[in-house]
């Protein structure tokens, strides 16, 4: 098991990351039981693009309400994903208002379900390292 895999099957390091590229987070997970989910936005992190991409990507149930809340409740259940660690990947996000909301809730979710025992990592693919965010791990 390599050195990245390890860390995002760890729990107790969920949280909400920004990486180059996507690479090696998908080589890494290939083949893994971890959930890894590819969310793209393209421009700035705009509440209804943001949402919509979330929703389509992790199949949200009907009553999802479209909204900041729903998705805290959302990402707090996911029942109707497989049961194991999840990986979501932020792929052309740009920092604007709402982003700093999403990146909020995706913090809460990472330590909800680290207290269950599950990891939940929200990775940004950032390649400039323009987002305010700790890197997932050291690139070269």
């Amino acid at each position: 098991m390599s050195k990245l895999l390890q860390r995002l099957s760890d729990a107790s390091r969920s949280g909400v990351y920004r990486v180059a590229s996507a690479a090696p987070v998908l080589d890494a997970t290939r083949g893994s039981a971890l959930d890894v989910v590819l969310i793209r936005v393209q421009g700035r992190a705009e509440r209804d693009a943001v949402l919509g991409a979330l929703a389509e990507a992790l199949g949200f149930p009907a009553w999802f309400g479209g909204n900041w809340d729903a998705l805290e409740d959302c990402l707090a259940d996911l029942s109707w994903r497989r049961d194991a660690g999840r990986v979501l990947l932020f792929e052309g996000l740009e920092a604007g208002d709402e982003l700093g909301i999403l990146v909020d809730i995706l913090a809460g979710s990472a330590e909800f379900w680290a207290g269950q025992g599950k990891p939940f990592f929200a990775v940004f693919i950032d390649p400039d390292g323009a987002l305010p965010l700790a890197a997932l791990f050291r690139e070269k």
